[in-house]
């Protein structure tokens, strides 16, 4: 079971990597269409599989690798299957990760099915493919068939824009008066400070993934091994740098995929980041993290992974053996490293500006701390000397890591709640399982109760003490936010939203100020009223649009202005509500692309996309009720700039 959540995390935190491998095809397909009789053909399908490459059976094991999928449509109605799928010659082996016999093929495969015509006039068959093509990591895969019987060349079927799609595309797009003033004078820097915070929580990640047990004592082992096996001084310096940046190149690298995710579907990543299945997963995936901290199991990637990548740089030596070093590094401290990281992802997730930019900068972060001991303690190895000694110490950081790694594995419950709309994970409910968890790492850092690696605990030190204290402060300041005797603007976003509460709230809009849910509503309203427009992009999920609403906009100079001057349509980006079938369209962009839009999301998601070039969250625009642009777009800011350009925008109004 271990092993499965270990491969479970692995493949959702780096899959994406798998793509960057090479630019070929690990699979090329070919298909023929054989006639047996005047109603009955054989569909083949053959697949040349590259080097190195396995793809798997129908048949292999539910509980190992995902099995081959074929999807034929129209079956039962324009023909029917004569038999199931035959395939060629397969292999089969054990595997330790799953712990099952799994079925696979090797360089060729060949899948053939039988078919028996029922409607004469028919000439083409369509047939889909879910297939996972495997290397040292595996890719899930769909292909197409399109067989005709008579040979002639397939009509592939193509997303149509019917005059309906159209007409309701050409809704979602303004015709916006004053539209350059949407970006006139605005430059990169809320942009360029986002990516610096989020490289410098990758770089406090690194530094306290430095004192776990997977990583700490390789600091000393590694420096000396460099200094002392090369022969002369200035030659270790430069292998302990060298090693240094290929830490760093690892850790940039492994984000690099996301960015070509991101290039395929703008809001693809920002999808992934409020899908409430995968928010679910993350949960689940959080705790179990939370509980290799604990001390219950170890969570490690193969061993043969790592024996591999130490093989390979003692064969090779040099510069690429050095590169190989960090890599095996990078794989035997995943114990440690993976959960920091997997709280790196998510966190990106949860901040403003593109996830892909966050997440490299993060990863950047992480690498750099990671890798700066092994080149200071080069450059000077004298510091070796003044190194704490590896100890229990080292057991009590990884415990508190598992509390804060179950305190944000809520946060993601709490994203899929409120996306999802299921009501459970209320404001005061996620705030009592906080406070609880604040209490019992509280206790245990004051040494009350110990986990299965703990040692007896016989005398606390200063810092362990220190620990205690501030971590009952903070429980304690959770306290006083849910009793209502202060706020809780230091936990601005991550806690559920203010009227998202048990108890019965006036209005479900951000304190409580009358808004709308849907543009056309709000326009209306505002031309009746004759008020210019606050245009809110937002988020259930978005942790920095509950940090503006909290922060600035209920400021007592800001809240007036918003409630008494401005109307409120507030759009969610990641609403998954299906829209009423009536109402479910097509939209084609200028580019040619079409893309379906389902459900909530969907449609504010490419009418953010669309009219305002932007797909980030918060997102804020003032319109005017024959939607002139009033002023510059803006994102996460401070009062006094809300307020001012809050300002700007009625006084552009006249």
């Amino acid at each position: 079971m271990i092993r499965f959540f270990t491969l479970l995390f692995f493949i959702v935190i780096f899959p994406f990597s798998t793509f960057a491998q090479t630019e070929d095809e690990p699979v090329v397909w070919e298909q023929q269409v054989n006639k047996i009789s005047e109603s009955e053909y054989e569909l083949v399908m053959q697949a040349k599989i590259l080097d190195g490459w396995h793809m798997y059976s129908q048949f292999t094991s539910e509980f190992g690798s995902l099995p081959s999928e074929f999807t034929y449509n129209g079956n039962g109605t324009i023909y029917e299957l004569i038999d199931g799928t035959t395939e060629s010659e397969t292999i089969k082996e054990y595997s330790e990760i799953f712990e099952v016999e799994e079925t696979y093929f090797k360089e060729n495969a060949t899948f053939t099915q039988r078919i028996r015509i029922l409607d004469p006039a028919i000439n083409q068959i369509d047939v889909d493919l879910f297939f996972q093509v495997c290397e040292e990591v595996c890719i899930p895969m769909d292909k197409k068939f399109i067989f005709t019987l008579d040979g002639s060349a397939a009509q592939e079927v193509v997303t149509t824009v019917d005059d309906r799609s159209l007409a309701l595309g050409q809704e979602l797009r303004l015709d916006l008066k004053n539209r350059e003033l949407l970006t006139q004078g605005q430059d990169s820097i809320a942009e360029t400070t986002s990516i610096w915070v989020i490289f410098g929580l990758g770089f406090l990640g690194g530094l306290i993934a430095l004192l776990t047990p997977c990583v700490f004592p390789m600091i000393p082992l590694t420096v000396s091994f460099f200094t002392k096996h090369s022969q002369k001084k200035s030659k270790g310096i430069i292998n302990a740098l060298l090693y240094g940046f290929f830490i760093i190149l690892i850790y940039f690298l492994l984000s690099l995929p996301f960015h070509l995710f991101d290039s395929v579907d703008s809001q693809i990543l920002n999808s992934i980041a409020t899908n409430v299945w995968l928010n679910l997963l993350f949960f689940v995936i959080f705790i179990f993290f939370a509980f290799s901290f604990f001390g219950y199991y170890e969570l490690t990637l193969p061993s043969s992974w790592a024996n591999k990548m130490d093989d390979a740089s003692t064969k090779v030596g040099g510069v690429l053996g050095i590169f190989f070093m960090a890599v095996t590094l990078a794989i035997v401290s995943f114990s440690c490293t993976g959960p920091i990281l997997g709280g790196l992802l998510g966190g990106t997730t949860l901040a403003e500006g593109e996830v892909a930019s966050n997440l490299t900068a993060g990863m950047t972060g992480f690498g750099v701390a990671l890798a700066l001991p092994f080149a200071l303690f080069a450059l000077f190895p004298a510091w070796l000397n003044s190194l704490p000694k590896s100890g229990g110490w080292m057991t009590t950081v990884k415990v508190v890591l598992g509390f804060l790694e179950i305190g944000l594995a809520l946060k993601f419950l709490s994203n899929a709640d409120l996306v999802g709309h299921w009501g459970i994970l209320k404001r005061e409910i996620f705030l009592g399982i906080w406070i609880v968890l604040g209490i019992a790492m509280t206790l245990y850092l004051f040494g009350l109760y110990k986990f299965p690696h703990d040692g007896p605990v016989k005398n606390l030190s200063l810092s362990r003490k220190v620990a205690a204290f501030v971590s009952a402060a903070f429980t304690i300041y959770m306290i006083l936010g849910v009793t209502n005797i202060t706020n809780l603007k230091l936990l601005s976003g991550f806690p559920p939203p203010e009227f998202y509460s048990i108890f019965e709230q006036e209005s479900d809009c951000p304190l409580g100020i009358d808004c709308y849910k849907d543009f056309d509503e709000g326009l209306a309203y505002a031309k009746e009223v004759n008020k210019p427009i606050l245009l809110d992009f937002t988020g259930w999920a978005c942790v920095n649009c509950r940090k503006m609403e909290e922060n600035v906009w209920s400021d007592s100079e800001v809240f007036p202005i918003i409630k008494e001057n401005y109307v409120l349509i507030s759009l969610y980006t990641d609403d998954r509500e299906e829209l009423p079938e009536a109402e479910q369209f097509n939209f084609q962009f200028d580019s040619g692309r079409v893309k379906e839009i389902n459900n909530i999301a969907q449609k504010w998601g490419t009418f953010q996309d669309v009219n305002f070039g932007s797909i980030s969250q918060p997102f804020y625009v003032l319109l005017s009720p024959d939607l002139k642009v009033l002023n510059t777009s803006i994102q996460n800011t401070d009062i006094p700039t809300y307020k001012n350009w809050l300002l700007e925008g009625l006084r552009n109004n006249d």
